[in-house]
């Protein structure tokens, strides 16, 4: 009797295919996540600076008509101005929390200026008197105050930003536009400070002195007193 070998049948290649395919899709799937979570990480916390550039990425200004809301009369004159800068540390906690979890850490460079003025709208007549043939005069004028802090955004910047999990978890989806106000706000009150300590409204006083004496003199007084209540 002849004996005939038997030959070991491979295994159907429908059956070892999707043991071989799986492992490879879900490595691909893997992948393609873990590249899109880079790339929108990365546009939020700067983890890949020049991606940005990668796709080619344009601005267009959409801004609608700038609308007059009112116009005022300034009965007062600008005397003299500031220039200030402020770094603000501003840390926000949370109770029971560590910072890694939830908590916020700004450092932001603030610039500004502070202008001094005197305002001339409540002079009366009896504040303004002249001699009987016009050679001196007295005025009394009130004390010089300070304007609102106004932040120069070309020169005002973030320098560091920490956050916890849960605070970036939250900027991705409503950009926390709050946390770069409450810095900004923190720098204005910082100079605003800073100005009512400086020598800014004595400076405005000694200006706003020496311009109305010149003009005078120009008109042919030849005493001009100014005083300040």
């Amino acid at each position: 009797m002849t004996s005939t070998d038997v030959q070991p049948q491979p295994e159907d290649d429908r059956h070892r295919a999707p043991a071989a395919r799986g492992p490879r899709w879900r490595k691909a799937l893997i992948a393609v996540v873990a590249v899109l979570a880079l790339l929108f990480l990365g546009t939020r916390i700067h983890l890949l600076p020049g991606f940005g550039g990668l796709f080619g990425e344009e601005s267009h200004d959409r801004t609608g008509p700038t609308l007059l809301r009112s116009i005022q009369d300034l009965n007062r004159y600008e005397a003299a101005e500031g220039n200030f800068q402020v770094v603000v540390d501003l840390q926000k906690d949370a109770k029971f929390l560590p910072d890694a979890i939830r908590g916020t850490r700004t450092l932001y460079v603030g610039a500004g200026t502070v202008s001094s003025y005197v305002d001339f709208s409540g002079i009366g007549k009896d504040d303004v008197t002249t001699n009987a043939d016009r050679t001196a005069a007295t005025i009394r004028l009130p004390h010089a105050r300070l304007g609102k802090p106004a932040l120069d955004p070309d020169h005002s910047y973030t320098v560091d930003k920490q956050r916890g999990l849960l605070d970036r978890l939250g900027d991705l989806f409503s950009g926390n536009p709050d946390s770069e106000q409450a810095v900004t706000k923190l720098a204005a009150r910082h100079i605003e400070d800073a100005a009512k300590d400086s020598e800014l409204a004595k400076r405005a006083e000694t200006n706003t002195t020496a311009m109305l004496q010149g003009l005078l003199h120009s008109l042919g007084f030849t005493t001009v007193s100014v005083s300040y209540r």
